[in-house]
This record gives structure tokens, C-alpha cells and sequence, in this order.
């Protein structure tokens, strides 16, 4: 009766295994969607695979080939071990494998001496301004933009610096390059931005969380401000504004634009600060943005860089 036993679990065990394997696929597939912000129906455009096919690969039920999962990846610019289960990180492996895939041997070896020998690295350099993050809606442009006035420094939207480098619109660069290209030309543009060493007050787009080496420079460059607010009111801006890209014609894109929201959120967590939005008007939310700037204006002879 033991052995009887013994067999069942046994022939049980790999059916459980690869039905959890699928649902956990399935989640990490959803959660890098929702990361970059694309519908469902956005990626199945993209990719060349029905919208019904990804809505059951996400729901653990699609026992997908390893070539349609590469082609679902590269819809989303992501790299296909991010996607498979099994391989869990540290936070900035991905920051570092990025960074290791375009290093010099000169610079691979140094960091394998880093780590080696545990030597120290350098100390952070001094913030070049304040950034600010959060899902489209949440007043990045219309708040950075009175901040600057409020303190006298520059304000610039990374996306519109994008556009004025390549002379192509977003939706532009997006349709002609995909995800992976408008990455790249943003991570570009910052770097541009950066060299100016200027002080500013830095709109960024939604999704750039998404991008472990450019968020990561972000973060070390700029005092960040998560600007938060409730789902609704993300929507109800950015139904004002006449934009809903890229959930345009989506009958769920308030399911999407939570999905996105609970995907990005520890990641937003990670700035520096955050400030709550939710029902305020825009003076109101405009006061609460200068009052958590107020402490770090006080020290900024030390803590902001000067050109």
C-alpha cells in the first residue's frame, strides 16, 4: 500500500510541477505587460499571436513552444530569461547584466576585481535634480513644470527630449523600432540630458521603471518623487488629454490600467519620496510637491550637483 502510494505521488508530482510552472509563466508574462504598459490586445498586435492565445498563456493554461514565448519577449523588449520561472534575482541583477553585456573586457575584468576582493566602490556622485515618476495622469508635466517656475531651475519632459533628438513622435519611434528601440533612445536622451550638467526638474515617461539600467540611473542621478494617485483619477487625466495609448479602444482599460499599477508599484517605491495625489486639485497637489522638496532645497549645496 506504501508503494501503491509512493507511485501516485510520483506519476502526481510532474503534472502539478509544470501546471505550477505554467501559472507562474503565466503571472511573469502578465506582470512584464503590465510593466511596459501594453494592453493585451497591444501584444498580441505586436507579437503575431492572437489576443485569445496570450489571455491563456497568462491564465496558466497555454503550454507555449519556446519560440512563441521568444516572439512575446521581443514584443515586449524583454529579455526571454526574465520571463521564465525558476531563475528569481536579486533586485539589480538585471541592472548588472545589462550593464555586463555592454561592457569593454577592461571594465568586466575591474568588476570581477570589485568583487573579488570586495574593494569598495565609488561614492555616489551628487543629484543633477529632481525626477519625477508615476503612470501616465498622475501630473508629472503640469506639476514639474510649476516646481521649475518655484525654484528657478529647468524643466524637461524626457519624452519630448526623445522626439527633439530623433525627430520622430513617440508612437512614431515605437511603431518603427518596437519597445526595445524606444528604450534604447531613451537611456540616450538621459545620458544627453545628464551631460548638461545642469539643474533640473525631469518629467519622466511612465514605463521607464521597466528599464532596469535606465531607472537605476535615474535613481542614482535625480532626487525621485513618485507622484501617486488612485486608478480612476490616472484615467480620468489622461482621458482629458485625449491620449489612452497604447489602450486605445480597450473595453478593459481600467482593469489594464490596475494591472499595470500593482505591477509598477515596488518599483515606484523605490524613489526617494513619494507624494500622494489623490483628490486634490493641482494647486493643492502642486503645494504638497513643493513641501517635499522644501528639506533636500535646504542642503542643496551638497546634495545637488552644480555645472
Amino acid at each position: 500500500m506504501t508503494h501503491d502510494s509512493d507511485a501516485a505521488q510520483e506519476t502526481a508530482d510532474p503534472s502539478d510541477a509544470e501546471t505550477g510552472f505554467l501559472e507562474r509563466l503565466g503571472q511573469r508574462v502578465r506582470t512584464m505587460r503590465a510593466l511596459r504598459g501594453m494592453s493585451r490586445k497591444v501584444l498580441a498586435k505586436v507579437s503575431g499571436i492572437s489576443e485569445r492565445y496570450i489571455a491563456q498563456l497568462e491564465g496558466g493554461k497555454g503550454n507555449v513552444s519556446i519560440v512563441l514565448l521568444r516572439r512575446v519577449a521581443n514584443a515586449m523588449g524583454a529579455p526571454l530569461e526574465d520571463i521564465v520561472p525558476g531563475n528569481e534575482q536579486q533586485p539589480d541583477w538585471p541592472v548588472i547584466r545589462d550593464l555586463l553585456r555592454k561592457a569593454t573586457p577592461e571594465k568586466i575584468a575591474q568588476a570581477k576585481a570589485i568583487l573579488s576582493d570586495g574593494a569598495s566602490a565609488p561614492l555616489r556622485r551628487a543629484f543633477s535634480g529632481i525626477a519625477l515618476i508615476g503612470l501616465r495622469g498622475a501630473g508629472k508635466s503640469t506639476l514639474g513644470k510649476m516646481l521649475a517656475e518655484r525654484i528657478g531651475w529647468s524643466f524637461v519632459e524626457l519624452n519630448k527630449e526623445i522626439e527633439r533628438q530623433n525627430g520622430l513622435e513617440v508612437a512614431e519611434i515605437i511603431n518603427l523600432y518596437g519597445q526595445e528601440g524606444f528604450r534604447r533612445m531613451e537611456q540616450a536622451a538621459l545620458a544627453q540630458l545628464l551631460a548638461r550638467k545642469e539643474l533640473m526638474v525631469l518629467a519622466t515617461g511612465g514605463g521607464i521603471v521597466s528599464e532596469p539600467v535606465t531607472y537605476d540611473l535615474i535613481l542614482k542621478s535625480f532626487y525621485t518623487i513618485w507622484l501617486k494617485a488612485e486608478p480612476e483619477e490616472h484615467m480620468a487625466r489622461v482621458r482629458r488629454q485625449g491620449d489612452l495609448r497604447p489602450m486605445a479602444d480597450d473595453r478593459s482599460a481600467m482593469a489594464e490600467l490596475r494591472n499595470i499599477l500593482v505591477s509598477r508599484e515596488p518599483l515606484y517605491t523605490r524613489a526617494n519620496a513619494m507624494v500622494d495625489t489623490a483628490g486634490l486639485s493641482v494647486d493643492a497637489a502642486a503645494a504638497r510637491l513643493a513641501d517635499a522638496v522644501k528639506p533636500v532645497l535646504k542642503a542643496d549645496a551638497k546634495i545637488f550637483a552644480r555645472g
